[in-house]
């Protein structure tokens, strides 16, 4: 049963966690409280993991410790980074959309290294194009937290790309035995990684210009949606099949847009909802035809 309530605080705490980064941003650089809220959140589960099973929990190989790392910069830092900073140029729900296309990534990647998805997959992934190619082309015309850029949209694609090769690759490599070590420690790594993108790219901070709502959004996103649903999503990587757990992909989208709309007052115009809605029609068909049972069996993740 704790597998499937982590996978439903996936659902519903990463679905606003896209509002909580708008708010987040609006006096708080991008980079800069995107490392800090990972770097916090990981050291205090490295703490909390220490003290509950034990700090030999927190042992790993080097090969263990080297995933991790990656999984680090490809998934809070790629992922979640990105996406902080894309979301001074384009709205919540808009961001929140385009990362629906990490399950159609996952195909193509999986498709070059040599596996067969069905048929109906490839459908759900040219449908899913068409709904990226609408929202890119003609849904974007609203601004972010400080105004709009051209480039917004494409880097939330990149982000996408960088957490579906996170994924694909989390199932592959070796990790810790502890699912909640593996998260403590990609936290960690990513949130460095951020802290350094936001060394080199000259970012500073004025605490007395930060705001109450940029405040309570970042430690929102500290305690919920680090410690809480990244956590969670990191152990139900390990307790269901991929293809299961990819299906909060269609459902944060709606839960961000919903958020969006009431409390950001973003506006929701008629080509975003007809790109938005080809998208989850996407990811609905990949999703189902994944998870039908296969002639050939997917090989086991590797838990090291």
């Amino acid at each position: 049963m704790s597998r499937w309530l982590a996978l439903g605080v996936v659902y519903v705490v990463w679905g606003s966690t896209y509002l909580g980064i708008r708010f987040t941003i609006e006096s708080m650089p991008p980079l800069l409280s995107a490392g800090a809220r990972f770097l916090v959140a990981g050291l205090v589960l490295a703490l909390v993991v220490g003290l509950v099973a034990g700090w030999r929990a927190l042992r790993v190989t080097r090969a263990q410790l080297g995933t991790a790392a990656l999984l680090g910069v490809l998934l809070p830092a790629g992922g979640n980074g990105l996406v902080s900073v894309a979301e001074q140029h384009v709205p919540s729900a808009l961001a929140a959309l385009l990362i629906a296309s990490v399950p159609l990534y996952v195909v193509l990647l999986r498709t070059l290294s040599g596996e067969r998805p069905p048929t109906v997959t490839f459908l759900g992934v040219a449908v899913g194009f068409a709904g990226l190619a609408l929202l890119l082309l003609l849904g974007g015309n609203e601004g972010g937290t400080h105004g709009t850029a051209w480039w917004g949209p494409w880097l939330v694609l990149l982000a996408a790309l960088s957490w579906a090769v996170g994924t694909f690759a989390g199932t592959k490599l070796p990790v810790p035995a502890n699912p909640f070590a593996l998260s403590a420690l990609e936290m960690i790594a990513g949130g460095a990684a951020l802290l350094v993108g936001s060394l080199l790219t000259g970012e500073r901070v004025d605490l007395a210009e930060v705001t109450t709502s940029s405040w309570l959004a970042w430690s929102y996103l500290v305690v919920f949606g680090s410690l809480l649903a990244f956590s969670s999503y990191v152990f139900v990587m390990g307790k269901l099949p991929v293809s299961t757990v990819a299906t909060y992909a269609y459902v944060n989208p709606v839960i961000a847009v919903l958020l969006g709309v009431a409390l950001a007052h973003e506006r929701f115009g008629v080509v975003q909802f007809a790109g938005g809605v080809l998208v989850l029609i996407a990811v609905v068909l990949v999703v189902r035809a994944e998870r039908r049972p296969r002639v050939v069996a997917e090989p086991e993740p590797v838990r090291g």
